[in-house]
Parts: structure tokens; sequence; C-alpha cells
């Protein structure tokens, strides 16, 4: 026989009406708490309740843990903001205690708090983060007609928002600004991107974001970005190329990719770009790309790209096995395709971009020893011929080897 495990650890959700919103269990368990983990305002919000020894969340917070698993078994209480499991604390919690110890009482979530305000359906709206993240990281869900929640960070965070919303052509977009929301200090007030001027606004709030603009200010959804959207300095996979290469590596729900040879960052980007659990390592020799891969990266919504300064095979010892991998440069130095062949986990996928005659040769021994499919690509696009302008011919590119393979 077995019993069931008790549920020692409690995850409490509080909102800004403090214990006056809590239900007699929720209140219960914090009073039998021996610890009582929490923010400041979190703390004080239930000040009345608590007996136990108080700990406030430390920096990094999950210093925190060992504390809590001290008391495994005994009565420890989380306090959190609405929903602890929504962008919340409840996610580090799981990875150090398992759901059959847990009990979790949430509150509202601050999306489901601002979505009632406005009359807004949760499913028709994109959640999105900026606490403790880049900013830049909305501007992947930028399209016109989107309407966006977000969790600020700070008081400062809508007029940055509405900085960035002007600076990328969506100036008339409409900014709703929640602070405080749940409690008798609720505020609600609405503006314009382009006419933001709200002054001081409080550190805890939401932001509501109708967006407004031009369609040619959005990023594409689909791959093959405009290649005047990447700084580079030639060290570019072109559009073309590019959104073949991106539909051969096949991302999946969750993936990560080692992008060998990073460039100015745009396999790696578009990668990322085709959902938001994506993950990517790019390795770049040189210093002067690698930043440029990182201004990339930040003004085209993907700021979660790590990039790694370093020579390969040496910089790529010691990050997660990938799922799959591009090597788009270095390919005929020693050693390069064996470090990544050995990493990838079995099935998983890799691309390798040719274009000199002496890469070409290795990706055709490559080909010969491990199989998969090899591509030759050719573009031709149109262009002007003479001084007239009025006659076209077609101009080649130089074409591109690509190798596709499978691990078993």
């Amino acid at each position: 026989m077995s019993s069931r495990p008790q549920r020692w650890l409690s995850i409490i959700g509080l909102g800004e009406d403090g214990i006056e919103g809590l239900s007699p269990v929720a209140r219960r368990l914090v009073s039998a708490a021996e610890l009582v983990v929490g923010g400041r305002r979190h703390l004080a919000l239930a000040d009345p309740l608590i007996k136990g020894q108080r700990l406030h969340w430390p920096s990094p917070i999950g210093n925190a843990l060992p504390e809590v698993e001290k008391r495994r078994g005994r009565p420890v209480a989380v306090l959190a903001s609405g929903d602890p499991f929504h962008y919340g604390v409840g996610d580090l919690l799981m990875r150090a205690f398992t759901a059959d110890e847990v009990l979790c009482l949430p509150q509202p979530s601050a999306f489901s708090l601002a979505a009632a305000q406005l009359g807004w359906s949760q499913q028709d709206v994109t959640p999105v983060s900026l606490h403790g993240r880049a900013l830049e990281g909305i501007v992947r869900h930028l399209q016109p007609g989107a309407r966006i929640l977000a969790l600020s960070w700070d008081g400062e965070t809508p007029a940055r928002l509405a900085a960035l919303l002007r600076e990328r052509g969506f100036g008339e977009s409409t900014i709703t600004v929640l602070e405080r929301m749940g409690g008798p200090g609720a505020r609600i007030r609405k503006t314009t991107a382009e006419g933001f001027d709200l002054g001081k606004v409080e550190p805890l709030n939401t932001i509501a974001l109708e967006v407004s603009g031009s369609s040619a200010a959005a990023l594409s959804l689909a791959p093959g970005l405009d290649d005047s959207l990447f700084e580079h300095d030639g060290q570019l996979t072109k559009r073309d190329v590019r959104a073949i290469t991106v539909s051969a590596l096949a991302p999946r729900q969750g993936e990560l990719l080692w992008d060998v040879g990073l460039g100015a960052g745009s396999i790696a980007i578009e990668w990322l770009l085709r959902h938001p659990s994506l993950r990517a390592i790019g390795i770049e020799e040189s210093a002067g790309r690698a930043e440029r891969a990182t201004r990339n990266a930040a003004s085209l919504g993907t700021p979660d790209l790590k990039i790694v300064q370093g020579r390969a095979p040496q910089a790529l010892a010691g990050w997660p096995a990938p799922d799959a991998a591009f090597i788009g440069g270095g390919l005929a130095d020693d050693g390069v395709f064996e470090a990544v062949w050995s990493a990838l986990k079995p099935g998983g996928r890799l691309v390798a971009n040719a274009v000199s005659l002496g890469s070409e040769a290795k990706l055709i021994a490559l080909f010969q020893q491990h199989g998969g499919e090899l591509t030759r690509i050719e573009i031709a696009k149109s262009g002007a011929a003479g001084r007239s302008g009025k006659v076209f011919v077609w101009r080649p590119a130089a074409p591109i080897i690509q190798w596709r393979v499978t691990k078993p």
C-alpha cells in the first residue's frame, strides 16, 4: 500500500487587495506556516496572518530553495502575485519539488485582470512578459491589429515601449497602462505611442497594446526576411537561400540550434522567429561580427540569441547538445564537422552550405560518407543591362551546395 505525500508547500496567490481577497483555506495555510517566503510587498500585505519565520526573496531568488528544502515535510507558504504558474514563481519551485508536495491557491493573473477590465478575450490576445527580459522581445509580436498584454519590468517600461513603437513605425498604436489592478490604488490610463506622456507610472503595472501601423513595418511571418533588415559586412546568407536553409533545418517546438559561423546571425534569428520556445547558440570567431549579430538579434525581436565569440571547434565545448545544427562557416577547418556531428543528438538535423570549391569538395566527401541529401541551389535575379535601364537580363548568383543529413 502507498499513501499520498503530504502537501506541505503552499503557494498562495495574492492580489492588491491583500488578505481580504484570500479564501479561508489560504489564510489558514499562511498562519500555520513555519516559514513564509515572498517579496517585501507580499509579506507586508499578508503581515497580519504571518506567525512563522519570514524570508524575503534573495537575489537570485533560487538561493531561497535550500531554506525551503530544510523544512521539507513541514508547513511552508510561498506568497506570489496572482497566478504563480503564469510567468510566476511556480516554475522555479517545481524544479526542486514535486507536484504531490505542493498545494497552489492562485488568484487571477495580471493578464486575466487586464483582459476583464478591457473586455478582451484572452484567447485572442498575445501574453508577453517584459519583467526581467529585454524589451526588444516584443518586436516579433508587432503585427497590425494584434492585441498584446505585457507585464512591465518597472514604471519606465511603458515609456520605453512607446519609444520603440514610434521608432518601428507603430506610433499610432494604442497603449493602455493598468496600474495596481485589484487594489485601492488601481488606475487605468490610455494614450497612443506617438502622444505618450503619462508622467509617473507605478512600478506595478501591466500594458495593454493595440498595434496599429503599416503592414510593411511588421516582420513577415514566413522565413526569408529582406536582406536590408540585417546589418552585415557581406557575411550574410541571402534571403532566398536562407529561407531554404531554415526549411531544411525543420525547427520543432523547444529545440536548440547551433549556428556555427554565425556571421550576421540571420539563420539563428530566423530559426528563433519560427516559435517562441526555440533556442539558438551562435558561434562566431570575429568580435565585430558577433557584436553585429547581437544588434541584429535585438532589432528583429530575438534578443535571447546566445552568442559565443570563439573559434570552432574549441568554442563548441561545454554547450548543451543541439537538436539541429547549421554550419555556415569554417566547414573546411579541421575538426569542425566532427565536433558538431559528435554533439548532435540522435535524430538531429545538420545542414551545411558551401560556396567555395574547397568547401564543396568537403561536403561531397561527407555526403559520400554519411548519406543525406545534396542539393545545388542556383538563383538568378533580373538586372538592368546597358545605360538605358530599359533592358533587363538575368544575373546569376554564385551557386550554393547544400548538404542535409539526419544523424542516426
